[in-house]
């Protein structure tokens, strides 16, 4: 009511009809554009991005605590969803520093996995089973940052269909992560990268490969995405986007990876001709290896996903439990 008189701008794509509304009956004149802070916020600090960093360290021990308590005890007594969200969280717990979930744990068992948004309910709590797969997508708040990670793990021996098409997305999420592009390319322009090998065997997703993040801010952050729908805001050095390809086999299983990368300055390229920028992976959790069909890599994705799994044990082990550290030896070890 104080802004009669007054322009106000207002962005359509952030704000509802109920601030329209509000203001035209006080008698202002709204102006409708996009919020002049998106952008700006978006394109991280190095203060910023070395918070985060952080921030995925301290959550990829936890993630590594809980993969391995799913990779053991978990398999001896395959647990259910609820119990799923309840330990991821409990990891996170101990780290001291966790202030909340970035969103409610996507923990889906087997055809609960195909569902993309599915969160589970006492109603629809489903335990793990031999031979399936569970799709957890999860996220945490920290003071330095946000995470938002996916990771799909075998509950006993999984199929060859389901390992066949588990690397399938393993090789759009690598391409995505390693692509060097030119100064002014949008998301859309680059998310074929994650889906041309699916394409390949006729199979897709209905979900967009990538979506902006904040630090210590909303996990969903625009005004940068990676997505068949056309956006028109270019990749800048700073912004955090997700890498998350996937496939869902309806009553079936769901498959997703998800790691969070940042848009940095690309090394040039000689006799190359303009600025190239490329991605930091900042996420740092081990893949499941028993879902790798090494046979479907080329020696370019071995390589990528073996330094990946490098990095994490040189990062995360030493600052995990010394079984656990074990273990990640294990999972980590060249393909």
């Amino acid at each position: 009511a104080d802004l009669a008189g007054k322009k106000v701008l207002v962005d359509p794509g952030q704000s509802s009809a109920w601030y329209f509304e509000a203001l035209k009956s006080a008698g202002a004149s709204v102006v409708r554009g996009d919020d002049p802070c998106a952008l700006p916020r978006a394109r991280k600090s190095k203060v910023e991005i070395a918070g985060t960093t952080e921030a995925h360290v301290r959550d990829g021990v936890a993630l590594a605590s809980f993969l391995h308590w799913l990779a053991t005890e978990g398999q001896v007594s395959p647990p259910d969803e609820i119990e799923v969200v309840t330990k991821l969280e409990g990891f996170r717990q101990a780290t001291g520093a966790l202030k909340d979930l970035s969103f409610d744990t996507i923990a889906g068992a087997a055809s609960n996995g195909a569902i993309v948004h599915y969160r589970p309910t006492e109603r629809l709590n489903k335990r793990t089973e031999q031979g399936s797969l569970l799709l957890v997508d999860s996220g945490a708040q920290y003071l330095d940052g946000t995470t938002d990670v996916t990771r799909t793990v075998a509950i006993g021996e999984p199929s060859r269909e389901m390992a066949e098409r588990f690397t399938l997305v393993l090789k759009g999420h690598l391409a995505l992560a390693a692509i060097r592009f030119p100064a002014g390319t949008t998301g859309s322009a680059l998310d074929v990268l994650a889906r041309a090998p699916l394409w390949a065997q006729g199979l897709d997703y209905d979900h967009g490969t990538g979506h902006g993040v904040g630090v210590y801010l909303g996990v969903h952050e625009g005004p940068q995405r990676i997505s068949k729908q056309p956006n028109f805001v270019a990749l800048q050095p700073g912004m955090i986007v997700s890498n998350e390809p996937g496939y869902y086999k309806e009553g079936g299983y769901g498959i997703r990876i998800e790691n969070l990368q940042y848009v940095t300055e690309a090394a040039p390229i000689p006799g190359g001709e303009r600025p190239m920028l490329g991605f930091e992976t900042l996420t740092l959790a081990p893949m499941d290896r028993r879902l790798i069909v090494v046979g479907m890599l080329t020696p370019a994705e071995r390589a990528q996903m073996d330094a990946y799994h490098a990095r994490v044990l040189a990062v995360v082990g030493p600052r995990v439990e010394p079984v656990v550290k074990a273990w990640l030896e294990e999972v980590c070890a060249p393909l």
